[in-house]
């Protein structure tokens, strides 16, 4: 009977240290987009507390902003920062700006958590900025290391589906022949260097662009919605969105490979990811307005002025259904990379009421001015 005892005792303790060990490794994969694009978004003073109260344990920044900076200090809170797109092109063409950059914005915050630089958020390699992204990238890593930071601090760049020719099945998806000139050096930079490639996953928005074809149950990661693509099971909208971008990076990475390494599997040539990707919810109405249970139905122009067929997507319910599923999709891996956790940056921290575009582009925040959350959600 005694051995009975130790034999199950001893079996209940290995599971409490799996267990434990589990909610360490899932623990703190999701942060938020701490973007400042509004007239009431609370300033880093509130904003920074408010992430340690949540347990949100990483921040995005679209560029350095040195009061957030300074707010972070000691906090331990892992930043991702970008680069203004400003400074891209100074980036690229001078060694010496990057140094500069470097000293200003990461070395006079030597109590700043630094772990990922972001040169360049969904730059259109057409544009007049396209040529800069990996130049600047290059000069910004060399001027890192040569301030002794790389082995801490990693450089990358931010992409978008557009990209891609196409992304379902995901193992279908190619980038466009004609951004190739744009994405493979980058890629193989970061593999080369370790760093992730940053891309933006927003299920929310394949489904306005294709809503006949895609379940909105789908779109919202809910259980038991999912799809076989390619004949691979596929749970959710997200899963498919990031894995087209894994399918699509290899090919890349193995075509630009020696003939030798061509053979090889795709733990050769992989690389990370992380991701940023959210739901917009509508703000609250005023105190006099009628009570509508959240579900308040967007208008983005001509195409979207009626209700969609399965459901309005734009509401608070489903930005919570999409928001509480996200966290726990990431941290389960998917079909290309299973058992891999998903770092991921929920967009956004607040609404921006400054943003361009359709008015559910100024609604992404998760949290109100006032600190209060939209919806329920936590972050472990």
């Amino acid at each position: 009977m005694a051995a009975t005892d130790n034999h199950f005792k001893l079996t209940m303790l290995l599971f409490g240290l799996l267990f434990v060990t589990s909610l360490h490794l899932t623990a703190g994969q999701v942060g938020t987009f701490f973007g400042r694009l509004g007239t009431n978004v609370p300033g880093p003073a509130a904003t920074v507390p408010l992430y340690q109260q949540n347990n949100i344990r990483r921040m995005r920044l679209f560029d350095p902003h040195a009061p957030t900076l300074r707010a972070l200090g000691g906090t331990n809170i892992r930043l991702m920062m970008g680069v203004a797109h400003s400074d891209l092109r100074d980036l690229a063409n001078c060694p010496q700006a990057a140094t500069a950059w470097v000293r200003s914005n990461i070395l006079r915050f030597p109590n700043v958590t630094f772990r990922y630089i972001i040169v360049g958020n969904e730059i259109d390699p057409n544009s007049e900025l396209g040529p800069f992204v990996f130049p600047a990238m290059q000069n910004v890593y060399r001027a890192i290391r040569a301030a002794g930071q790389g082995g801490r601090i990693q450089v990358s760049t931010s992409i978008q589906i557009n990209l891609l020719s196409q992304w379902s099945p995901p193992q279908a998806a190619a980038f466009k022949c004609s951004v190739n000139w744009f994405i493979r050096p980058i890629l193989e930079f970061i593999r080369d260097t370790g760093a992730p490639m940053h891309i933006n996953v927003f299920p929310f928005y394949a489904y306005l662009n294709d809503r006949r074809n895609i379940n909105l149950s789908f779109a919202l990661l809910q259980p038991n919605s999912g799809v076989v693509l390619g004949g691979v099971y596929y749970d959710n909208l997200f899963y498919v969105i990031h894995d087209a971008f894994i399918a699509a990076m290899t090919k890349i990475l193995t075509a630009a490979s020696p003939l030798s390494l061509q053979k090889k599997t795709e733990s050769d040539v992989k690389v990370g990811s992380k991701v940023t990707s959210g739901q917009p919810s509508p703000p609250p109405p005023p105190p006099s307005a009628p009570h509508r249970n959240g579900n308040i139905p967007f208008d983005d122009g001509e195409r979207n002025t009626t209700a969609l067929s399965d459901g309005p997507i734009y509401t608070v319910n489903n930005a919570r259904t999409y928001i509480n599923n996200l966290m726990r999709v990431v941290r389960t891996g998917t079909p290309m990379r299973p058992g891999q956790p998903i770092e991921t940056y929920i967009f956004a921290m607040f609404d921006e009421n400054l943003r361009p575009g359709p008015d559910y582009e100024r609604h992404f925040g998760i949290f109100l001015p006032n600190g209060q959350p939209k919806f329920p959600f936590r972050f472990q």
